[in-house]
Protein backbone atom coordinates (compact mmCIF):
# COMPACT_ATOMS: atom_id res chain seq x y z
CA UNK A 1 0.00 0.00 0.00
CA UNK A 2 1.17 3.53 -0.76
CA UNK A 3 3.29 4.86 2.12
CA UNK A 4 1.85 8.39 1.84
CA UNK A 5 -1.69 7.02 2.09
CA UNK A 6 -0.93 4.71 5.02
CA UNK A 7 0.98 7.31 7.03
CA UNK A 8 -1.61 10.01 6.34
CA UNK A 9 -4.47 7.81 7.51
CA UNK A 10 -2.64 6.90 10.70
CA UNK A 11 -2.09 10.60 11.37
CA UNK A 12 -5.69 11.48 10.48
CA UNK A 13 -7.08 8.82 12.85
CA UNK A 14 -4.86 10.14 15.62
CA UNK A 15 -5.98 13.73 15.04
CA UNK A 16 -9.65 12.72 14.92
CA UNK A 17 -9.33 10.83 18.20
CA UNK A 18 -7.41 13.69 19.80
CA UNK A 19 -9.48 16.70 18.75
CA UNK A 20 -12.92 15.38 17.72
CA UNK A 21 -15.72 13.13 18.86
CA UNK A 22 -15.37 10.73 15.89
CA UNK A 23 -17.41 7.59 15.37
CA UNK A 24 -17.84 5.22 12.42
CA UNK A 25 -20.91 3.00 12.13
CA UNK A 26 -21.27 0.15 9.63
CA UNK A 27 -17.60 -0.35 8.78
CA UNK A 28 -18.36 -4.06 8.41
CA UNK A 29 -20.50 -3.25 5.36
CA UNK A 30 -17.43 -2.40 3.26
CA UNK A 31 -16.57 -5.23 0.81
CA UNK A 32 -12.94 -6.25 1.39
CA UNK A 33 -12.13 -6.50 -2.31
CA UNK A 34 -13.43 -5.94 -5.80
CA UNK A 35 -14.53 -2.77 -7.61
CA UNK A 36 -16.54 -0.40 -5.47
CA UNK A 37 -18.08 3.04 -5.95
CA UNK A 38 -18.35 4.84 -2.60
CA UNK A 39 -20.89 7.67 -2.69
CA UNK A 40 -21.25 10.26 0.05
CA UNK A 41 -22.63 13.67 0.81
CA UNK A 42 -19.91 16.33 0.70
CA UNK A 43 -19.50 18.92 3.44
CA UNK A 44 -15.83 19.93 3.50
CA UNK A 45 -12.29 19.37 2.27
CA UNK A 46 -11.86 17.02 5.23
CA UNK A 47 -14.25 14.45 3.75
CA UNK A 48 -11.83 12.46 1.52
CA UNK A 49 -9.27 11.98 4.28
CA UNK A 50 -12.08 11.29 6.77
CA UNK A 51 -13.31 8.48 4.52
CA UNK A 52 -9.77 7.21 4.09
CA UNK A 53 -9.35 7.05 7.86
CA UNK A 54 -12.79 5.54 8.43
CA UNK A 55 -13.03 2.82 5.79
CA UNK A 56 -10.96 -0.39 5.56
CA UNK A 57 -10.20 0.05 1.85
CA UNK A 58 -7.59 1.99 -0.05
CA UNK A 59 -9.69 4.74 -1.62
CA UNK A 60 -9.15 7.04 -4.56
CA UNK A 61 -11.13 10.11 -5.49
CA UNK A 62 -11.53 13.01 -7.88
CA UNK A 63 -10.45 16.45 -6.66
CA UNK A 64 -10.99 19.89 -8.13
CA UNK A 65 -8.11 20.54 -10.50
CA UNK A 66 -7.39 23.99 -9.04
CA UNK A 67 -6.83 22.42 -5.63
CA UNK A 68 -4.08 20.23 -7.09
CA UNK A 69 -2.45 22.77 -9.40
CA UNK A 70 -2.57 25.85 -7.16
CA UNK A 71 0.12 24.63 -4.79
CA UNK A 72 2.93 22.27 -5.80
CA UNK A 73 3.38 20.69 -2.36
CA UNK A 74 -0.36 20.20 -1.82
CA UNK A 75 -0.75 18.87 -5.35
CA UNK A 76 2.05 16.34 -4.81
CA UNK A 77 0.49 15.16 -1.57
CA UNK A 78 -3.04 14.85 -2.96
CA UNK A 79 -1.83 12.94 -6.00
CA UNK A 80 0.19 10.49 -3.89
CA UNK A 81 -2.69 10.16 -1.44
CA UNK A 82 -5.04 9.06 -4.19
CA UNK A 83 -6.57 12.13 -5.88
CA UNK A 84 -6.95 12.72 -9.59
CA UNK A 85 -7.58 16.23 -10.97
CA UNK A 86 -11.08 16.98 -12.24
CA UNK A 87 -12.00 19.89 -14.47
CA UNK A 88 -15.47 20.91 -13.25
CA UNK A 89 -16.01 23.46 -16.04
CA UNK A 90 -17.17 20.81 -18.49
CA UNK A 91 -17.04 17.11 -19.36
CA UNK A 92 -13.61 15.85 -18.30
CA UNK A 93 -12.95 12.79 -20.47
CA UNK A 94 -9.54 12.16 -18.90
CA UNK A 95 -10.97 12.01 -15.39
CA UNK A 96 -13.82 9.79 -16.61
CA UNK A 97 -11.40 7.31 -18.16
CA UNK A 98 -9.27 7.36 -15.02
CA UNK A 99 -12.32 6.49 -12.91
CA UNK A 100 -13.25 3.62 -15.24
CA UNK A 101 -9.70 2.28 -15.04
CA UNK A 102 -9.69 2.40 -11.23
CA UNK A 103 -12.83 0.27 -11.13
CA UNK A 104 -11.53 -2.06 -13.85
CA UNK A 105 -8.57 -2.82 -11.58
CA UNK A 106 -10.80 -3.53 -8.54
CA UNK A 107 -10.28 -0.12 -6.94
CA UNK A 108 -12.51 1.62 -4.40
CA UNK A 109 -13.49 4.96 -5.90
CA UNK A 110 -15.05 7.75 -3.82
CA UNK A 111 -17.47 10.00 -5.69
CA UNK A 112 -19.40 12.94 -4.31
CA UNK A 113 -22.55 13.06 -6.49
CA UNK A 114 -23.36 16.66 -5.55
CA UNK A 115 -20.21 17.70 -7.37
CA UNK A 116 -19.18 20.26 -4.77
CA UNK A 117 -19.42 20.93 -1.05
CA UNK A 118 -22.81 21.77 0.40
CA UNK A 119 -23.64 24.00 3.36
CA UNK A 120 -24.79 20.98 5.36
CA UNK A 121 -28.02 20.13 3.56
CA UNK A 122 -27.79 17.84 0.53
CA UNK A 123 -27.94 19.55 -2.86
CA UNK A 124 -29.27 18.16 -6.12
CA UNK A 125 -26.85 15.57 -7.49
CA UNK A 126 -25.29 15.44 -10.93
CA UNK A 127 -25.61 12.34 -13.12
CA UNK A 128 -21.90 11.53 -13.52
CA UNK A 129 -21.95 8.81 -10.87
CA UNK A 130 -24.73 6.92 -12.65
CA UNK A 131 -22.85 7.04 -15.94
CA UNK A 132 -19.76 5.51 -14.32
CA UNK A 133 -21.74 2.83 -12.48
CA UNK A 134 -23.72 1.82 -15.56
CA UNK A 135 -20.52 1.64 -17.61
CA UNK A 136 -18.69 -0.56 -15.09
CA UNK A 137 -21.46 -2.41 -13.27
CA UNK A 138 -19.66 -1.70 -10.00
CA UNK A 139 -21.57 -2.06 -6.72
CA UNK A 140 -22.29 1.10 -4.74
CA UNK A 141 -21.60 1.79 -1.07
CA UNK A 142 -23.54 4.75 0.40
CA UNK A 143 -22.01 6.78 3.23
CA UNK A 144 -23.49 9.60 5.26
CA UNK A 145 -21.16 12.17 6.87
CA UNK A 146 -22.13 14.66 9.55
CA UNK A 147 -20.13 17.21 11.53
CA UNK A 148 -17.47 18.28 9.02
CA UNK A 149 -19.38 21.26 7.61
CA UNK A 150 -17.69 23.60 10.08
CA UNK A 151 -14.09 22.65 9.27
CA UNK A 152 -13.69 25.40 6.66
CA UNK A 153 -10.23 25.66 5.10
CA UNK A 154 -8.39 22.47 4.10
CA UNK A 155 -5.72 23.18 6.72
CA UNK A 156 -8.28 22.14 9.34
CA UNK A 157 -7.69 18.57 8.21
CA UNK A 158 -4.91 18.79 10.80
CA UNK A 159 -7.26 20.06 13.51
CA UNK A 160 -10.65 18.36 13.11
CA UNK A 161 -13.05 19.28 15.88
CA UNK A 162 -16.65 18.72 16.90
CA UNK A 163 -18.90 15.70 16.67
CA UNK A 164 -18.08 13.81 13.47
CA UNK A 165 -20.07 10.77 12.36
CA UNK A 166 -19.52 8.45 9.41
CA UNK A 167 -22.49 6.17 8.78
CA UNK A 168 -21.82 3.36 6.27
CA UNK A 169 -24.82 1.76 4.60
CA UNK A 170 -25.46 -1.47 2.74
CA UNK A 171 -23.92 -2.17 -0.65
CA UNK A 172 -26.41 -2.10 -3.52
CA UNK A 173 -26.41 -2.25 -7.32
CA UNK A 174 -28.22 -0.47 -10.10
CA UNK A 175 -30.28 -2.66 -12.43
CA UNK A 176 -28.98 -3.68 -15.84
CA UNK A 177 -30.08 -1.15 -18.44
CA UNK A 178 -30.52 -2.20 -22.06
CA UNK A 179 -29.58 0.46 -24.54
CA UNK A 180 -28.78 4.08 -23.84
CA UNK A 181 -30.72 5.42 -20.84
CA UNK A 182 -32.79 8.55 -21.39
CA UNK A 183 -32.63 11.67 -19.24
CA UNK A 184 -35.60 10.67 -17.07
CA UNK A 185 -34.09 7.27 -16.26
CA UNK A 186 -30.72 8.82 -15.43
CA UNK A 187 -32.46 11.25 -13.07
CA UNK A 188 -34.38 8.41 -11.43
CA UNK A 189 -31.25 6.33 -10.90
CA UNK A 190 -29.38 9.34 -9.54
CA UNK A 191 -32.19 10.04 -7.09
CA UNK A 192 -32.20 6.41 -5.95
CA UNK A 193 -28.50 6.70 -5.10
CA UNK A 194 -28.97 9.96 -3.24
CA UNK A 195 -31.83 8.54 -1.21
CA UNK A 196 -29.56 5.76 0.01
CA UNK A 197 -27.20 8.45 1.30
CA UNK A 198 -30.01 10.60 2.72
CA UNK A 199 -31.40 7.74 4.79
CA UNK A 200 -28.02 7.49 6.54
CA UNK A 201 -28.27 11.13 7.65
CA UNK A 202 -30.31 13.07 10.18
CA UNK A 203 -33.28 14.82 8.58
CA UNK A 204 -31.64 18.24 8.83
CA UNK A 205 -28.86 17.09 6.47
CA UNK A 206 -31.11 15.61 3.77
CA UNK A 207 -31.78 18.89 1.96
CA UNK A 208 -33.59 18.48 -1.36
CA UNK A 209 -34.02 14.75 -0.67
CA UNK A 210 -35.67 15.17 2.73
CA UNK A 211 -39.22 14.67 1.52
CA UNK A 212 -38.29 11.72 -0.71
CA UNK A 213 -36.64 9.48 1.87
CA UNK A 214 -38.26 6.11 2.29
CA UNK A 215 -38.28 5.47 -1.46
CA UNK A 216 -34.74 4.11 -1.87
CA UNK A 217 -36.01 0.55 -1.91
CA UNK A 218 -37.79 1.02 -5.24
CA UNK A 219 -36.83 -1.32 -8.13
CA UNK A 220 -34.29 1.12 -9.56
CA UNK A 221 -31.89 0.29 -6.71
CA UNK A 222 -31.42 -3.31 -5.67
CA UNK A 223 -29.53 -4.43 -2.58
CA UNK A 224 -26.69 -6.86 -3.22
CA UNK A 225 -27.31 -10.29 -1.81
CA UNK A 226 -30.92 -9.57 -0.90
Amino acid sequence: MNLTYTASNLLQRGLLRLFADWKVTGRENVPPMGPLVIVSNHLSNLDPSLLGASLPRRIRFLAKRDLITANAALGWFLTHYGAFPLNRDGVDVTAYRWALNELATDGALVLFPEGTRSDGAMALAKQGVVNIVLKTGAPILPVGITGTEGTGHWINVFHPTGTIRVNVGQVFSLPDIQGKPNKELLESLTTSIMLRIAELLPESYRGVYRDLTGRAGTPVAESVGQ
